[in-house]
This record gives structure tokens, C-alpha cells and sequence, in this order.
């Protein structure tokens, strides 16, 4: 199947406007530049009852920041969100909208976590504030009074590659206790040899020279990228990690690895929900207002932080739904 309409138009759009250097001869900065203007694309997002930046101080000493958008005096959970750009690229500014549209839409509370970006804060810095945000947002936002709000871990792409590395920390760990664990278009190991990487109707905005400009940013030595916190797809074993929803592109590099990380989970016994999105490419679901596919794969997502929240209420009986 070919892309969508809005796809191609975008991608046809895109190209029109594209310079005369691919992402991966820039510099990090340069980079950053390049693509800052899709913010504006996106537009504002629903009002919150609550949005506010808060600073968390990472395993080594450094901040970094997180905000915290409730959409209503009683939310019924809290979703940890880590956004997507190659550990690399993006911002607050850049997911504002997207966790705005999450919280309206969910009711749930939505932390979105800053965490620093490599080259300048390479592997293992990232996963480190993945972890100390997600610690953060357990004692911060999910106590509510007597009663601890379920959490969720969820990301796309290189988020979704640290949600993944958290829900298995929080396992290994034995807290906190998550519900569930939302990944788009996860990244979950480095072969670059799989059919989706190579695949020419795949090279898009994230295409393989892409990635493997990113994996240098972030994870430059090569040998420890089979380290499951880096690529969890090593991990020994995933048994025992929560419920999982694993969205994956139908035109993306990562579709195969993410897909490979969906049967991994089953066949260790987690509950996996898989859907490959037809017609879509690999940054579908953080373009919000800009791709139809982008809106449908929310609703989704919402509708199922809706139903882990249930399903949280339902085995406490603590929180009234």
C-alpha cells in the first residue's frame, strides 16, 4: 500500500523545501535548526486545568525539566511521556500540543519529560532521566492524597525506545508499578540489515542514513549498543513487564524492530495489543493537526489510557473511576 493522501502531499511539500544537506552531514545544532520549524505546524492545544514546568535532577547531578499538564481537577491516571527526535532532536515546545490533545482526550494527567539530548549528553544520560522523570512523576503527580493514581509509560520512536527501557527498570526493580506501556514506532535495537531499513518506499524523514546518524549521536561506541538499555529488544528475558500497546508504521525503518519487540512481549507472556498503521510514515503520530492517520492513532490511545485506568480502579477499588 502506498501512503496516504496527506502524506504524500506533505512529503511532496517537504522535499520542495528541503536544503541542500540530509540531516545526517549536519551537526547536532545544525540539525536542530532545520527542523524546528514543524512546531508551527501543529498549533495550540487544548487549555489544561494545570500546566506547569517543573525542574528534576538527573542521576549525575544535571536538570532537566518536565511538564505537567491535568486536564481536570481529578485525573484518573498519569502518563509519562517521552517524545521522540533520535535522542537528538525535539523539545517541550515541539510535544506540547500532542500531550495537550493526550490529557483532553484520556483524562489523564500527562508528564512530558525534557530529558538532554546526546551528542552533548550521550548513552546512558538519557535513560538516566527517563528513570529519574518517571521517579519524579510517581512522587509528584501520581499521590493523590491516600491513593496512587496508575501510571503509564508511553513514547514514540526514541521515546518510545525510553519507555520501553523504564518498563523494564521498573520491573527489574520491583517499582514503581506501572499499568501499562504505550510505544509508537519504538525503537528497540540497532540492525540496520532488517527489510523495513532497507525498503526505498521507507526512506523518508527518518530514513536509514538517518538513524544511524542518530545512533552515532547517542550511542557512538558500537559494541555497547546491544546493552537492553539502549537497544531493550536484548533484554534476557521480558517476561513479567505490563500490559503493552505497540503502534508501529506501515512506511517506516523502525516497522520490523518494533513488531519484533510486539511478538518478543507476547511470547514472554506479556499482553500485547499490536496495530500496524496503514499508509503512514515513521513521524505520523507526533504531526499532530497535520496528518488525519495522526488523529486516529490518538483516539486510539486515548481510548486504551481510558481502559487501563479502568482496569487499575477495577483490581484496587481504591479510586473512584
Amino acid at each position: 500500500m502506498s501512503f496516504d493522501e496527506a502524506t504524500s502531499n506533505f512529503l511532496t511539500a517537504a522535499a520542495d523545501n528541503t536544503g541542500d544537506r540530509p540531516l545526517w552531514e549536519m551537526s547536532a545544532p545544525e540539525a536542530r535548526e532545520a527542523t524546528s520549524g514543524l512546531d508551527e505546524l501543529y498549533g495550540p492545544g487544548p487549555e489544561m486545568h494545570e500546566a506547569r514546568d517543573h525542574q528534576v535532577t538527573g542521576e549525575d547531578g544535571g536538570k532537566f525539566t518536565v511538564r505537567v499538564l491535568v486536564p481536570s481537577p481529578s485525573p484518573t491516571a498519569v502518563v509519562v511521556y517521552y517524545h521522540g527526535g533520535g535522542w537528538v532532536l525535539e523539545n517541550l515546545t515541539g510535544y506540547d500540543t500532542l500531550g495537550r490533545q493526550l490529557a483532553e482526550k484520556s483524562g489523564a494527567a500527562v508528564v512530558l519529560v525534557e530529558y538532554r539530548k546526546a551528542p552533548e549528553h550521550p548513552f546512558p544520560v538519557p535513560v538516566e532521566d527517563a528513570w529519574a522523570g518517571m521517579k519524579w512523576a510517581e512522587e509528584n503527580v501520581a499521590k493523590q492524597g491516600v491513593d496512587t493514581l496508575p501510571v503509564i509509560v508511553a513514547g514514540d520512536s526514541a521515546g518510545a525506545n525510553l519507555a520501553a527501557v523504564v518498563a523494564q527498570r521498573a520491573r527489574n526493580e520491583g517499582a514503581p508499578t506501572l499499568q501499562a506501556q504505550i510505544l509508537v514506532c519504538p525503537v528497540t535495537d540497532a540492525d540496520f540489515t532488517r527489510d523495513s531499513y532497507l525498503a526505498a518506499e521507507n526512506q523518508t524523514m527518518v530514513s536509514l542514513d538517518a538513524m544511524k546518524w542518530f545512533w552515532d549521536q547517542y550511542v557512538p561506541d558500537v559494541t555497547y549498543r546491544s546493552n537492553p538499555a539502549a537497544t531493550p529488544l536484548n533484554a534476557p528475558s521480558l517476561a513479567g513487564l505490563p500490559p503493552a500497546l505497540v503502534i508501529t508504521a506501515e512506511h517506516d525503518v523502525l516497522r520490523d524492530e518494533g513488531e519484533a519487540y510486539a511478538d518478543a512481549m507476547q511470547e514472554a507472556g506479556v499482553e500485547v495489543e499490536h496495530h500496524r498503521w496503514a499508509g503512514q510514515m515513521h513521524t505520523f503520530f507526533s504531526m499532530v493537526n497535520v496528518l488525519p492517520g495522526n488523529a486516529e492513532a490518538i483516539d486510539l490511545v486515548t481510548t486504551r489510557i481510558k481502559d487501563f485506568a479502568r482496569d487499575a480502579v477495577a483490581k484496587s477499588g481504591s479510586l473512584t473511576a
